[in-house]
């Protein structure tokens, strides 16, 4: 007798031990917060400055117009374009939009220019950009003189 009840006790042991457990038992927990992690490197998340060209070749602007902002000397002013206080061109007169590449020849006076050229290899050619605007002369008007 006691032999068929440590039997029966092993078998019940073990079906127990091997049956997949009951579902309504299960409880499973989800993490309420992230684990923390580091901070060292939170560089890199200030928005854009919005830095580049505002009006392209060929667009009609109005004095005053911003035509490019930058933060470094990337376009130059040209015929009829002004540079504001932080390197900003803008349109002097009303007319049409047209950049140009051209030809960077350094005043002889100033040394850091003339330093960068002889440094440039044999037959090189330094090109800078150039932002113009092209006046817009109304055809057809006329000034009234007098009435007759």
């Amino acid at each position: 007798m006691a032999l068929a009840v440590l039997a029966w006790r092993t078998r019940t042991a073990v079906t127990a031990l091997l049956s997949p457990p009951q579902a309504a038992a299960l409880a499973v927990r989800y993490a309420s917060k992230k684990t923390g992690g580091s901070s060292k490197n939170l560089g890199g998340k200030s928005p854009g400055k919005r830095f580049g060209i505002k009006k392209m070749e060929g667009h009609y602007v109005h004095a005053g117009n911003i035509l490019a902002t930058q933060r470094h000397f990337r376009w130059h002013p040209g015929a009829h374009v002004g540079l504001g206080k932080k390197k900003c061109l803008y349109a002097l007169e009303e007319g049409v939009v047209r950049y140009t590449k051209e030809v960077y020849v350094p005043n002889p006076s100033n040394s850091e220019a003339v330093d960068l050229v002889t440094k440039l290899p044999e037959g090189a050619v330094l090109y800078k950009t150039f932002v113009h605007v092209v006046p817009a002369k109304p055809e057809g008007t006329f000034k009234l003189v007098a009435m007759l």
